[in-house]
């Protein structure tokens, strides 16, 4: 079996205000909070932040990276929810956790579903997400 229940994976961080401002440009995000220091002051934040998009890609690529070293795996759908904001220039934990593995004939693996978060620096969740993927064995 390629997923088993509660098993855990993670990984931690460090972000940089040059990783968060180079992700926000890629995309689009022109958010002044993603790149400009002297705007962020002045919000609720205080300082920059990283974009959700980004910590959500950060999270959700875990899965792609510790799942396609046993196998094959494809993102069937997540979820998040934003508790607190990521600063740019924090170290975070991406945490995963298998809650159910179900075997799928007609798609010729198994689903996994997931639950993860990221923890910020104070050790408090910043971001909760559900998910679930397509695990296969190679051809």
């Amino acid at each position: 079996m390629l997923a088993y229940p509660h098993e855990r994976f993670s990984s931690g961080i460090a972000l940089t205000p040059e990783m968060v401002h180079d992700y926000a440009l890629a995309i689009g995000d022109t958010n002044p909070v993603h790149h400009d220091p002297d705007f962020a002051a002045t919000t609720r934040y205080g300082r920059l932040i990283a974009s959700g998009a980004h910590t959500a890609a950060l999270l959700f690529a875990l899965t792609a990276s510790h799942f396609s070293a046993k196998g094959s795996v494809a993102g069937l759908e997540f979820r998040v929810r934003y508790r607190r904001p990521i600063f740019a220039d924090e170290t975070i934990q991406l945490e995963w956790l298998v809650r159910r593995v179900t075997p799928n004939a007609r798609l010729g693996g198994h689903i996994v579903e997931l639950r993860g978060r990221i923890k910020g620096e104070d050790g408090k969740t910043a971001m909760g997400a559900t998910g679930r993927v397509l695990v296969t064995e190679r051809l």
